[in-house]
């Protein structure tokens, strides 16, 4: 199974000159913790959530700052057809949670974390039904 196959091809993007108060705005508004800083196609960084908290003690002025000032340049990426495994060993070699998704070096999806706890729970939960439905019932 590929990364692909769970990702989130809606990706949120933004620009380098945009300013870190619009995407604090647009990650509150869209419920996301990252935002995808593109050139063209190409993911050129990244801006999380931490990022935002960390730049309000960096700068006296937040709303002046732009999103190059925050992000983190050069992302981690993984190609569209790698596993969800060496999606998974790319983001723990890396230390991060959610990994944009390129097909020759353009922008195709995010890779997160969080969607693949909720694949693997979902999952878990059949295994149970078929677990329980061939066992007999527990008594009280």
């Amino acid at each position: 199974m590929t990364v692909q196959y769970i990702a989130r091809t809606d990706v949120v993007t933004v620009s380098p000159d945009a300013s870190v108060e619009e995407v604090a705005t647009t990650m509150r508004d869209r419920h996301i913790g990252s935002v995808v800083v593109t050139e063209g196609d190409e993911p050129v960084g990244i801006v999380t959530d931490r990022d935002v908290g960390i730049g309000i003690w960096e700068f006296d002025d937040l709303r002046a700052a732009t999103v190059a000032d925050v992000m983190t340049t050069d992302p981690v990426t993984v190609e569209s057809n790698a596993t969800i495994y060496e999606g998974l060993q790319t983001a723990r070699e890396a230390g991060v949670r959610r990994i944009p998704i390129t097909e020759d070096g353009d922008l195709v999806g995010i890779f997160t974390i969080d969607d693949v706890l909720v694949l693997i729970g979902g999952e878990l939960g059949l295994i149970s039904e078929v677990v329980q439905s061939h066992s007999p019932p527990y008594e009280e």
